[in-house]
This record gives C-alpha cells, structure tokens and sequence, in this order.
C-alpha cells in the first residue's frame, strides 16, 4: 500500500519537480525569521494589556509560568502600541504564502510510512505536527480576529495565547533539528536528492525560482492590501482589512471606529446632559461630576492615535478633557495618583471594563476627554466622556465611561 502512486503514502505519488530541499529551505529561513518577530511582538502586545494587574484584563485561566515576561507596560514613546501590534498584523498576513508553500513543500513527509522508525524520528514527527497543527491555527484564528469574525469556540485572547506557545515551542525544537541541514542545503552548489524530491517527477511546468517568486509576489500584495490600515496616506489600499478604505464620515470625529454606540447598546437617553454623570471614588470617598463640571476643571490637550489588536490604527488625534491624575487628586491621591479600574455604560461584551496602572494614570498625556479635534466627542467615539492614555491598546481607552475607581489593585 506504501508503495501505490495512488496513495499520499507513495512517494510517487508526490510529482511535482519544484520540490526539493533547497525550495523548502529558502521559506522555511524565512519563516524562521518571520515566525520569531511574530512571536516577540506577540508577547509584546500581550503585556500591554498589564494583564497581570488585574483579571478584567487578562481572562487567561492558569496562566502560570508563561505569564514570566510580564512588565509594566509604558506610555513612551505614545506611539509604541501602534508600532507593535501594526507590525505583528501585518507581517502576519505577509507571511501566509510563505506557510501555505512551506507546509506543500513539505506534504510527502506528512504522510510518509512508517510514522516513526526511531525514537528520535518519532519525536520529530509529533513536533512536525504540532508545528502544522499550530501554525494553522495561530494564522487562522489571527486573521479571524482582524477580520473581526469571531466564529471560534470561546474568547480569541485565551485561545491565540495558548496556541501561540503550543506552537512556538514545536517552531524552536523544529528549528533546531532543521536549520543546519538548511543552511548547508543553501550553500551546496548543487542540490542533493531526498524524501522531497519525487522519484518520478511530472514535466516542470514553473521552475523553483519562478515558484519562490510567486510566492514573494502574494506576500507583496497581502502587504500593501494591509498595511494601509496604519498608514492614512495609504488607507484606500487596505483592501482585505475592515478599517481601511475612507474614513468613516467627515469632519473633527471622522477617523476609525471600533465599535459604534448602536452596537454597544448604548442608550442615548442615559448619556444626556441631565442623566448622566461620572461617579470618581478613591481616598477620600465618591464625587459625582455632570459633564458641565467636568468642562470646568482645567483641560488639557494631547495628541494620541488609537491602535487596536486587529492591527489597525489612527493617525495622531487632538484630544482635550481633564487628566487622569487630576481626577484622582479629587478623591484623596494629590501627589501620587494609583491605579484605576474605570467601567463603562456599555454593558455586555470584552472590555466592558478596565484596568490602568498607575504609570499610565500619573502621565500628563492621559486624559477623561471631552473633545476631540476642537468638537465633543460623538457618540460612537464615546460621548460623553471616554479615557485616552498614550501607548495603550485601543480597548483599554474606554469609551462611554460611567465610574472611576481609584486605588490599588
């Protein structure tokens, strides 16, 4: 049965002339590099969150020992967020031809016969197909998210992190056996047969270079049908992301949305000058301000972008409201401002509350706004009143905010 040209278990069942050892050594280089800074600005991302400051915003169960990198996320440079997660995304939809071509270059031994003839080929086996396993899923559940579809069992944030160490642990052990026989696979003048040259190959219908440019050409334009999403020069050319494209309307609030107020449920009634109003508690006890009092506390401006997980983001816009740690000087914390727990009017979905440190509470840049680009905020950008801190991922700049609590957590 092994040796039938009909069965993916014959290796002549496997044509094609493009395979080889010097074609698969190329993407998996590639991928090496790829793969790594994927994982770095992953981890990078993930610390943003300050997950472990409080569990509103890191739901990770037993994270234990993988929660070893975890640092107090800065606010400087403004921009470091936006940088991280742009570069994460879109590297990430570059890299999918590469992997599609990779895991093709390497089908034979997928299915070869027998699955293990050693101990050592047997455990090459399992982190081969942790490594595929992994990989689809880390890809497909990341462009998922970016494509805002969230059709997995459970939360992205819980499943992408797990899956990212199942898979980058089979990455390092496949990369360790791998990549010295890539290297001298590359450097060999001429290249030697293998498992992954077909014994009877079909007629060549695209040479290894032409293959290996093809696959250079998809990446090239998943790129620039992505990058555009960081980019307002270049938004019209984010094709394949859902914040690409115009801007959504006109004037001082026409930049990217994330979710819109109608889709929070936002009642327009509780946001009105006469029902709303902020509750600060800290120190001293609770305070209760109408946005009227709030304009009249000293207001200051900052230029911040938002950046969200999915890889999309804002230019710099001009916010302008009262700073965090005025706030907290309100209710007892005048010298050094603490940590904050600050919720929302929305009340269903992730993110509905969150977490700030109080780095991010004691910078001057970190505001409640009232105003943006010199008009009030609108409702999908989260009037009456939202948190903007610099660096921080979008859904920690909590829109429609309803309560302040200052304090350790």
């Amino acid at each position: 049965m092994r040796d039938d040209p009909r069965l993916p278990t014959s290796p002549r069942f496997w044509r094609s002339p493009v395979r080889g050892p010097r074609f698969t050594s190329v993407l998996g280089l590639v991928l090496l590099v790829g793969i790594t800074v994927l994982f770095v600005t992953g981890l990078v991302s993930y610390a943003a969150y300050n997950p472990d400051l409080a569990p509103v915003n890191d739901q990770t169960p037993e994270k234990g020992l993988l929660g070893f990198y975890l640092f107090a996320w800065p606010t400087n440079p403004h921009w470091l967020y936006r940088l991280n997660q742009g570069v994460h995304v879109t590297l990430g939809i570059t890299l999918i031809p590469v992997l599609l071509a990779k895991l093709w270059s390497v089908a034979p031994k997928l299915f070869a016969l027998p699955p293990a003839r050693s101990l050592a080929h047997a455990l090459e086996r399992i982190s081969l197909l942790l490594l595929v396993g992994g990989g689809l899923f880390e890809f497909t559940t990341g462009v998922l998210n970016i494509q805002l579809d969230y059709v997995f069992p459970g939360s992205f944030y819980p499943l992408h992190f797990y899956g990212a160490w199942v898979f980058f642990a089979a990455f390092v052990a496949h990369a360790v056996l791998k990549t010295p026989k890539a290297l001298r696979n590359l450097r060999r003048p001429r290249e030697e047969r293998d498992d992954l040259v077909s014994p009877r190959p079909g007629e060549p219908t695209v040479s290894r270079r032409g293959a290996l440019w093809f696959v250079g050409g998809g990446s090239l334009l998943l790129f620039l049908t992505t990058v555009g999403q960081n980019v307002d020069a270049l938004r019209r050319t984010a094709l394949l992301a859902p914040h690409g494209g115009a801007e959504p309307g006109g004037g001082p609030n026409g930049f990217q949305i994330n979710k819109t107020a109608a889709y929070a449920v936002i009642d327009p009634a509780e946001t009105s000058a006469d029902a709303w109003r902020l509750v600060v508690t800290g120190r001293t006890g609770a305070v209760r301000l109408s946005r009227a009092q709030l304009a009249e506390l000293p207001l200051h401006s900052s230029a911040l972008p938002i950046a969200c997980v999915e890889g999309w983001s804002t230019s710099d816009q001009w916010w302008r409201g009262v700073r965090l740690r005025d706030l907290a000087a309100l209710v007892g914390y005048e010298d050094d401002p603490p940590d904050l727990f600050v919720e929302s009017l929305q009340r269903h979905g992730a993110f509905r509350h969150a977490a700030l440190r109080a780095n991010q509470v004691a910078d001057p840049r970190s505001l409640l706004a009232l105003y943006v680009n010199g008009e009030e905020l609108s409702p999908d950008h989260g009037h009456p009143a939202r948190v903007i801190v610099p660096a921080a991922p979008g859904v920690l700049n909590t829109k429609w905010v309803a309560r302040m609590t200052f304090g350790d957590l």
